[in-house]
């Protein structure tokens, strides 16, 4: 049974993916199943409505989306519309500025810690991915996070697993990961 769910919910990635293709050809307006979760967004670009579909067909897949655009195109309230029009809805949405973020406390902020875990831990600590369980995290600013602790988050991404600090025992990580940046990212 665990076999068949796996193929059938890659068929249905697949299904979504080459929607999504189709409709990058497509010109026109197209109608959205769920128009109130984009009702934040107004526009009336042809452009705008092909991207908003998009989102709502991401919405429907567990894979990670990366927004990209200038600086004020409204990337946050496309990741919020696609977290509202996800399964993972009536769960959280955590919107984390990566930029503001320090190598020093990135672990314990993502993963958490256990009491007694460094100097000033004085109680267990829920991070990011614990306290977002179910729901979504929304990685804004993700081109200004330093290579090596964009190395930390890798694990997660690919395994959906991580180490709460202070402790040995992998956790499993059940969010939803939207990335947006400003810059353009390179692949080495």
């Amino acid at each position: 049974m665990e076999e068949l769910l796996i193929v059938i919910l890659k068929a249905l990635e697949r299904k979504n993916l080459l929607e999504i293709h189709r409709i990058g050809r497509q010109k026109g307006f197209f109608d959205l199943a769920n128009p109130g979760v984009f009702a934040s967004i107004i526009t009336q670009s042809e452009r705008m409505f092909r991207i908003m579909k998009e989102a709502e067909l991401h919405a429907a897949s567990k894979v990670p989306v990366l927004i990209t655009g200038e600086t004020g195109t409204g990337k946050e309230i496309l990741a919020k519309a696609i977290h509202n029009a996800s399964s993972r809805a009536n769960h959280t949405l955590t919107s984390i500025n990566m930029s503001a973020l320090t190598a020093t406390l990135f672990e314990s902020e993502f993963y958490g810690h256990t009491k007694g875990a460094f100097t000033g831990a004085t109680q267990d600590r829920k991070g990011y991915l614990e306290a977002t369980s179910g729901g979504t995290l929304f990685l804004d600013e993700i081109g200004s996070l330093p290579l090596d602790l964009q190395g930390k988050l890798l694990r997660v991404l690919q395994e959906g697993e991580y180490f709460k600090l202070g402790t040995s025992r992998p956790q499993g990580a059940d969010v939803r990961f939207i990335a947006a940046t400003n810059v353009e990212l390179y692949l080495s």
